[in-house]
């Protein structure tokens, strides 16, 4: 059995470690390769490469750095069918898929490439008498990330890179799930002119993390996976008083008004509840349909029986399995628990099978209705392809469930009244708000902007909202101009707009 590589020193060595993780494939649950959990010498060793090469880099000219993602993002690019398909083998995506996950990460190294920039600092003359003031970004040092087994593309690029071109070095522990995507990555990067030991990658579980956070030299962490990890992770690197974020759970919610495009929302929640095969923190877990929109409740249950899991390679496939058969099982049962609940199941999608892969963690579409806020259905993230209908009466009772949940990461409405959405955005308490777009995830010059209990670690004293919205035709912006009550303020927006 393939035993994989470490990636340390711009050289693919061996572990000298006897413990290693198997690696198993969703699809077949075959074993696809053996990943090792590096000591505790070979980490530190790491670390202390990183920062002698910290130590030259951060004086490197930022147009040099800039070069380097210059190239890094070409070489993603010209790759980007063999880094899928890598990546479709090892998580159970489908081909689709796996190359969106690889876009946004790229994009991610484009934005890198607007460091010079994004590094300059703030001066002002006269602060006192005789007396100026400049303030300069500067390179922290050696920084660390460890990330989750859902976007093993998009969530390394969020990372390395940028901490990169900024003048830092870079220690990655990919999930071991999914650790070829993040050595192909680091492959390209090496190919793409990266000094030595800029960037190193470890691989292991718990403890191997707690030899990143707790080494002397790692100044700052950065987490994207579960809350109880992220917690973990968040805690232990602020206690050792270094600078840390997680990007935790989610329990995204849509809200569904009578005035919204039925279609367009049958069409949205398809997608963005069932894609990745709900193993995303940004997918919708909860929809609620407002008044008269539970109409449509059959037509969506109809669509999304039509919604097929499949392997990686089979272009029919709306997504992937599972990752584990530990991660079926708890799906699976977090279904019975609704069912025990009172909730009703109008769509099951336990013991779906896909031919030829008869081992597989496949579960179909999973929809419940009548679903309450004390079901464990609706509190817990279940991370897969189930989806809560609930009903409020009106916009005020779908804020109150929303802003009552403890995470706050990404939510949507769908509606065609400029005064609804306008309402909704100022008044619910998550970071990331669609108006009319199902997915609310930024491009990367923007924040991503989890709120409550979906993120830890924001230096700011204010929290961040990052709106996103679609209109249509005679949609939200017109008909808010048009309502008297906004009379007033769609003048002035128009005489701006029309300057």
């Amino acid at each position: 059995m393939k035993k994989l590589d470490l990636m340390i020193s711009n050289a693919f060595i061996q572990s000298n470690t006897s413990e290693y993780y198997e690696k198993i494939c969703p699809l077949t649950q075959e074993v696809q390769v053996l990943v090792p959990l590096s000591t505790k010498e070979e980490i530190s060793s790491a670390i202390e490469k990183s920062h002698h090469a910290y130590l030259s880099w951060k004086d490197t000219p930022i147009m040099t750095r800039t070069r380097l993602m210059l190239k890094y993002q070409a070489l993603i690019k010209e790759n980007i069918d063999e880094l899928a398909e890598i990546l479709s083998i090892e998580q159970g995506k489908t081909l689709d898929d796996a190359k969106g996950d690889i876009v946004r990460g790229y994009e991610v190294v484009e934005f890198a490439c607007s460091a010079p920039t994004l590094m300059m600092g703030e001066t002002i003359e006269n602060v006192s008498t005789k007396m100026n003031t400049y303030s300069y970004r500067q390179a922290l040092g050696v920084c660390a990330g460890v990330t989750p087994f859902n976007f093993p593309a998009m969530i390394p690029l969020w990372m390395f890179p940028l901490a990169i071109v900024c003048g830092n070095a870079f220690i990655l522990k990919p999930s071991e799930m999914v650790p070829n995507t993040a050595m192909k990555l680091a492959e390209l990067f090496i190919q793409a002119g990266a000094p030595k030991d800029l960037l190193q990658i470890i691989h292991g579980q718990k403890e191997q993390v707690d030899v990143l956070l707790d080494h002397d030299l790692v100044q700052a962490y950065s987490f994207v996976g579960s809350p109880a990890v992220g917690s973990y992770i968040y805690s232990r690197a602020t206690a050792n008083l270094k600078r840390a974020q997680a990007f935790v759970g989610a329990k995204n919610h849509l809200v569904v008004m009578p005035d919204a495009n039925k279609q367009n929302v049958i069409n949205a929640l398809i997608g963005a509840s069932m894609g990745a095969a709900g193993q995303r923190c940004m997918g919708i877990s909860v929809v609620l349909f407002v008044g008269q929109a539970k109409a449509w409740i059959s037509e969506l249950v109809e669509a999304l029986s039509k919604v097929k899991p499949g392997a990686w390679n089979d272009k029919s496939a709306s997504y992937g399995p599972v990752m584990t058969k530990m991660a079926l099982n708890r799906i699976e049962g977090f279904i019975q628990e609704g069912v025990d609940a009172g909730a009703s199941l109008l769509l099951d999608g336990r013991g779906a099978k896909v031919k030829g892969y008869d081992k597989g963690n496949w579960i179909g579409p999973t929809v419940f209705s009548e679903v309450t806020s004390d079901m464990s259905i609706y509190k817990e993230e279940i991370f897969g392809p189930v989806l809560s209908i609930m009903q409020p009466k009106n916009l005020n009772e779908a804020l109150d469930i929303i802003n009552n949940n403890k995470f706050g990461n990404g939510t949507s409405i769908f509606t065609s009244s400029g005064a609804s959405s306008t309402k909704f955005r100022r008044e619910v308490k998550v970071g990331q708000v669609g108006i009319n777009v199902p997915i609310p995830v930024p491009l990367p010059f923007f924040s991503f902007t989890g709120w409550r209990g979906s993120f830890y670690g924001d230096l700011h004293a204010y929290g961040k909202q990052a709106i996103t919205f679609y209109t249509e035709t005679k949609t939200v912006t017109e008909k808010w101009f048009e309502e008297e009550e906004h009379e007033e303020v769609a003048f002035n927006f128009k005489e701006d707009h029309s300057k």
